[in-house]
């Protein structure tokens, strides 16, 4: 199996803007399947916040939440093991689960960290019930945009995409889910896309703080600096103008997803 490097890395930076994920504004697009009493499994689940609330909504159904590394699942246990939701330490790779397990097997932003999203999406196909449904969302860097104009966020995309390159992953995942999915074996599939968008005065706050500490003290951080694709100095200018941004009342930043409902 491969061993992949993650991108982002467990910086509280990171680990806090994974846990404002909800269904609404992460996984709406599965809203129609979401019905009570059905199991789901949450591949790559994080910090739980997307899996405590599909427990609390599929209830009496049974959720699962995975995640490779160890600190990652037990922050989520501790936080959200009332919410009726399980996590467990599992390889997306290789999920220790029973063939044709679950009505519904989910993985929000993770293809785009992986080295073989074609395999990861057929260990997602393989523990889904026949007829079930096996969704993914993930972003597409290369389709984000934003204003005004900074010279130094150019260069954050351009660092940021290099580190991932390196990583043997892809951070335009968004525009070939559809591509993987075919080449997993699926041939029911329903492609949709969805923004997030930050414009408002909190939310561009939000954003912009997120990214001025992520560029800073995140694995793209520690990445870009020992890949030689970035200097501290780069990484601070960076930092300070996510700060600028964020202060300008016209500020806009709109990222674009992909998303795939496949039915197993």
């Amino acid at each position: 199996m491969p061993e992949d490097q993650y991108t982002h890395g467990h910086h509280e930076s990171v680990v806090s803007a994974h846990s404002a994920r909800t269904i609404a504004n992460s996984a709406a697009y599965l809203e129609p399947h979401l019905h009570p009493g059905a199991t789901l499994l949450d591949v790559g689940c994080g910090p739980g916040s997307i899996t405590a609330e599909f427990a609390e909504r599929l209830a009496p159904g049974t959720v699962l939440g995975v995640d490779l590394v160890d600190d990652v699942i037990a922050a989520a246990t501790e936080r959200f093991g009332g919410s009726g939701a399980e996590f467990a330490v599992m390889d997306c790779y290789a999920l220790d689960v029973p063939d044709d397990q679950y009505d519904i097997v989910h993985a929000h932003q993770v293809l785009q960290h992986v080295s073989d999203p074609v395999a990861v999406l057929r260990e997602m196909r393989r523990v889904a019930k026949p007829g079930g449904v096996v969704a993914v969302r993930d972003a597409d860097y290369a389709a984000m945009h934003w204003a005004p104009e900074y010279p130094e966020l150019d260069r954050w995309l351009e660092i940021y995409r290099n580190v991932c390159h390196d990583n043997d992953a892809e951070p335009d995942a968004g525009r070939w889910l559809l591509s993987w999915a075919r080449a997993a074996g699926f041939d029911d599939i329903t492609p949709t896309t969805s923004t997030w968008l930050f414009a408002d005065g909190p939310s561009r706050q939000w954003w912009g703080s997120a990214w001025r500490d992520r560029i800073l003290e995140s694995g793209v951080a520690e990445q870009s600096l020992s890949m030689g694709h970035a200097t501290r100095d780069e990484l601070e200018q960076i930092s300070r103008a996510w700060v600028r941004w964020a202060d300008e009342p016209a500020g806009w930043f709109v990222i674009v997803h992909g998303e795939l409902i496949c039915r197993a």
